[in-house]
């Protein structure tokens, strides 16, 4: 009999107030694959790309991700921007980059390779309302809201 090997579709983001694009984003990348890894950033990452620290912790982020039925396991990524190391750990089939993250995907797929991950790395487009489903767009509406 052949193997029956499961397609492995590994995700990262900060994912810090989850919101229905959170939740179209996983549900696509789903749909790619037979298991989804989401690998949520450390809360060091998110510091240094945004300026600030998230709103959850990175334990808490990753303990909301766990509890969806579309999401099968959680790792807290490394801190820094992107672990090839931690990637070629969980050994994806496909890579699955959010619409809004800011990746250039040739020079990533390049240096995949180089690294020895042979992942198909697939752009999921926004498919809800982007001027809604965005955390930084989330918080300005909360801060409109009670701060005025």
């Amino acid at each position: 009999m052949g193997e029956n090997k499961k397609i492995r579709v590994v995700v990262g983001g900060v994912f810090d107030i989850l919101h229905v694009g959170h939740i179209h984003f996983l549900t696509q990348a789903k749909k790619l694959g037979d298991e989804l890894i989401v690998i949520v950033a450390h809360d060091e990452t998110v510091k240094r790309r945004k300026g600030r620290m998230p709103i959850n912790s990175m334990h808490d982020r990753a303990e909301l991700l766990r509890a969806l039925r579309v999401v099968d396991d959680v790792v807290i990524g490394e801190p820094g921007y992107f672990s090839f190391e931690l990637v070629k750990k969980l050994a994806p089939d496909v890579i699955a980059l959010g619409p809004d993250q800011e990746f250039d995907v040739l020079r990533l797929k390049e240096e995949l390779k180089k690294r020895g991950i042979n992942a198909e790395i697939v752009r999921i487009p926004f498919s809800y309302k982007s001027d809604v489903a965005k955390t930084s767009k989330i918080i300005k509406r909360i801060v409109e809201y009670f701060c005025e």
